[in-house]
């Protein structure tokens, strides 16, 4: 994982869900329930059953590190609706990689995707160049129960490599008719 910006990175995550806050106590698996996540609610602005957050738990289960964001305390605490997402692949990385990877994959989906409760860290994350360039190489598959996350995301859109003005844009080699 060294050459992580210039190797290739594909993150393969499987989705679960929905969970309600009730249910928090089903993902403390210490063998199993870490990657990432996302909430769904009521935000006051978007209205109801809009993703509101995507967070991580690489040192922490789901259900531990959920339950400390205070969702209890969200005007519509009973349609809160929380999905998780376990890394997978061919090969097992090491404990670090996978922290490493988990923390990839939460920082490209919250600026793929711009949760309001994720506001401060999509702010932080685009004024830094050297941040965007991790992602230039970096793609997610998100399976199964993905709500309303894009089912493949790539960094490389995000990176403006180009310039695009008049003399990137491809034209046709036929002569304008009169």
């Amino acid at each position: 994982m060294e050459n992580m910006v210039n190797d290739a990175v594909e993150i393969f995550i499987e989705w679960k869900g929905p969970y309600t806050l009730d249910e928090l106590n089903t993902l403390k698996d210490d063998n199993k329930d870490y990657g990432v996540y996302q909430i769904y609610g009521t935000h006051p602005v978007y209205g109801s059953h809009v993703l509101l957050y995507i967070g991580k738990a690489a040192e922490q289960t789901f259900g531990q590190r959920i339950g400390q964001e205070g969702w209890y305390l969200n005007s519509d605490k009973d349609h809160v609706q929380i999905y998780v997402g376990r890394l997978f692949g061919k090969n097992q990385p090491n404990e670090d990689d996978w922290n490493h990877l988990i923390s990839l994959a939460e920082q490209l989906l919250i600026f793929s995707h711009w949760p309001a409760g994720n506001s401060s860290n999509i702010n932080s994350i685009s004024r830094k160049k050297e941040m965007l360039e991790t992602f230039k190489n970096i793609r997610i598959y998100n399976y199964d129960n993905h709500r309303n996350l894009m089912p493949e995301v790539s960094g490389k859109i995000y990176i403006e490599e180009l310039e695009f003005d008049d003399t990137h844009i491809f034209s046709t080699s036929r002569k304008k008719r009169k």
